[in-house]
């Protein structure tokens, strides 16, 4: 059986591994990124100062060190493959593309200089080659991110830690040094719901509290209406608030920094200067409802006020983006899938043979590790639907990478990317990090025409 996976993040991998587990029949996996280095979020989406959480690269390691498993990065399905190519080659497909796009909040303003999406904010200080020269004004000195979840509070850290915390996490180098400079002193993160819907985590919430010269700021008033006694069956939220009553009833703030905690607030505007810059935030505040389902909706108040920020990261969510080719669910925008099998979007008909794992299936939801049994799901449908089809001949193996160098394209083997590994460590070590990243594919490339 061979199978081709697309994407090399956590999805991608665990998917991986599974097949390679299977005793029923031998599977050989190929697993293609577009880009020369393998890990997806782990390497461009978990901030730098979580260098724990990156440690589950060396699962992945021993997954790539299976002699049935090949990595080809440097290949972009869509630009230098077609799913026709894939069909041809392989038995099965699974997509494990993730969400590469980020969704918007849809309010006048939102596109003028100094409103810039955290996704881009991300990418920008992880050094994903997309965004290494992102415009990101460290001028301001009041940042508005958008959001609750875990990327908001990354955004807000990486706003708000030292020069001294930074340099010693694999921060790309570009970033450490505008950070260096940046005049940032307070950051507000604005919830639409309240702090029992919050979609941060307690380690992510607690962790506000513990950088060097960082003060968290919750008016107590947030918190007044809540019953921590209502939440006790649901541990994250128990957790989460009894953070947040921690912050309520801190001593006033001594530290340089801010980190304002506000719930209940939606934008509406992103007001404008003469200059064409941020100057503020219009903000309707929100009270909440729950819905005949039980869940909890926050509905606007018509009450408004302006908060004045020079800068504004809209954090609320990460989409996919269409691959030609691949069936795409345009409202939901996730790869049209029903439990992993994709499906046809408008008849919802079952494509045989072709899967799809991750954020890609589900959208932006999940921890890293909550991928692994999803995509081992995906595996026993894989498994299930396999009665027969590797009796199909398929081309030599080593025809994929032959019909790649035909079009000119320089493939990228794991051990490639070993070696590249090895550089950006010895450069990180100059400054005391895991590694300064090479920032630039073409720059990637000429480092390994070196080795």
């Amino acid at each position: 059986m061979r199978v081709a996976i697309i994407g090399s993040g956590p999805a991608g991998f665990y998917a991986a591994e599974a097949l390679l587990k299977r005793t029923d029949t031998v599977v050989h996996v190929d697993v293609f990124d577009r880009l020369p280095t393998p890990f997806g979020l782990v390497r461009a989406g978990v901030a730098p100062d979580h260098q724990n959480i990156k440690a589950v690269t060396r699962v992945f390691d021993r997954t790539a060190a299976r002699p049935t498993f090949r990595f080809l990065g440097n290949v972009c399905l869509g630009r230098d493959l077609t799913v026709e190519d894939l069909r041809q080659h392989y038995h099965q497909i699974v997509y494990a593309v993730g969400n590469e796009a980020d969704r918007r909040l849809g309010i006048p303003g939102e596109g003028v200089t100094g409103c810039t999406p955290a996704t881009v904010f991300v990418g920008w200080y992880n050094g994903h080659p997309d965004y290494r020269q992102a415009k990101i004004d460290l001028s301001a000195t009041r940042v508005a991110v958008v959001g609750n979840g875990n990327v908001a509070l990354d955004a807000a850290r990486m706003l708000l830690r030292t020069p001294a915390e930074l340099e010693k996490t694999d921060i790309a180098a570009h970033a450490l040094e505008a950070l260096r400079g940046s005049r940032v002193r307070e950051v507000f993160l604005l919830g639409r719901r309240g702090p029992a819907q919050a979609a941060f985590t307690p380690p992510e919430i607690k962790e506000l509290g513990e950088m060097e010269d960082v003060d968290p700021i919750l008016d107590p008033r947030e918190l007044a209406s809540l019953d921590s006694a209502e939440f006790a069956d649901d541990q994250q939220t128990e957790k989460n608030l009894e953070v947040l009553q921690s912050y309520a009833g801190q001593r006033p703030a001594t530290k340089t920094k801010k980190v304002h905690l506000r719930f209940l607030v939606s934008p509406t505007e992103i007001i404008v200067n003469a200059a064409g810059k941020v100057a503020g935030i219009r903000l309707e505040k929100n009270r909440l409802e729950t819905r005949p389902d039980g869940t909890v909706a926050a509905r606007g108040t018509g009450e408004t006020e302006i908060l004045e920020v020079d800068m504004v990261l809209p954090s609320v969510g990460y989409a996919a983006e269409p691959i030609a080719g691949v069936p795409f669910d345009a409202k939901a925008r996730v790869i049209a899938n029903q439990d992993g099998r994709v499906v046809d979007p408008v008849s919802r008909a079952v494509i045989a043979n072709e899967y799809v794992v991750g954020w890609a299936r589900t959208g932006a939801q999940g921890l890293i590790g909550s991928h692994k049994g999803a995509s081992a799901r995906v595996v026993e449908h894989m498994k299930t639907d396999s009665v027969g089809v590797d009796a199909r001949e398929l081309p030599a193996p080593d025809a994929i990478l032959s019909l790649l160098r035909d079009r000119g394209v320089q493939v990228i083997s794991f051990d490639d990317w070993k070696k590249l590994d090895e550089v950006e460590v010895v450069r990180g070590e100059r400054r005391g990090a895991p590694r300064d990243k090479v920032v630039d594919v073409d720059a990637m490339l000429e480092v390994l025409g070196q080795q």
